[in-house]
């Protein structure tokens, strides 16, 4: 399967000029993530993808959108590949509001809440990303699946960091990484 972290959000763009919470939930593309959004597209036009799973953060369900219009297909959205739970940009948006602005999304299975309410510790995501890969790895489908995703939860599945935009294959078969390097910290980077 692939997986693809969304495209630039305001969040990002803010944490990344002052490594602050700029306190913005459920952020939408910026006007590059919406690019990086339309470019994942044609960098995955080649590849076989009969199903889009997505997070139902808008800024998955935004970088989603392009590859599923281009191929016809629908959006599957799972609460399992949301991010890690730990900055404003992790409060999403509760269902009710979601099914506005996402009117072809069927999102009638989530709960009108559906991310947590405190931190999740490293041991959950990684907990969840397990469980993920066991339940992909169930199905003969996985191999032309794209999961739009978040940089935790990549690195929960793969133990691998990736920019907005940038993709990966996974082998939900193959074995869970160990020891999973979360924090890494440069001297001229201020601490969360």
């Amino acid at each position: 399967m692939i997986l693809l972290r969304h495209g630039q959000s305001e969040f990002n763009l803010h944490f990344s000029a002052t490594k602050k919470d700029p306190g913005i939930p459920d952020p939408k593309l910026t006007e590059l993530g919406q690019q990086q959004a339309e470019a994942a597209a044609l960098a995955l036009a080649s590849e076989r993808i009969d199903r889009i799973i997505a997070s139902p953060y808008t800024r998955a369900l935004q970088t989603a959108a392009p590859i599923a219009r281009q191929r016809n297909l629908p959006i599957t959205v799972t609460p399992t590949v949301r991010e890690r739970y730990a900055f404003s940009c992790d409060i999403g948006s509760p269902r009710t509001a979601l099914s506005f602005a996402f009117p072809q999304v069927e999102l009638t299975h989530i709960d009108e809440i559906w991310w947590p309410a405190v931190e999740e510790p490293d041991h959950q995501i990684e907990a969840r990303a397990r469980l993920f890969r066991a339940e992909m790895a169930a199905l003969p489908e996985w191999r032309h699946t794209l999961v739009v995703s978040h940089w935790g939860f990549i690195l929960a599945m793969t133990g691998e960091r990736k920019m907005n935009g940038e993709w990966l294959r996974c082998d939900p078969t193959g074995p869970h990484p160990e020891d999973i390097v979360w924090r890494q910290y440069h001297p001229s980077v201020v601490k969360p």
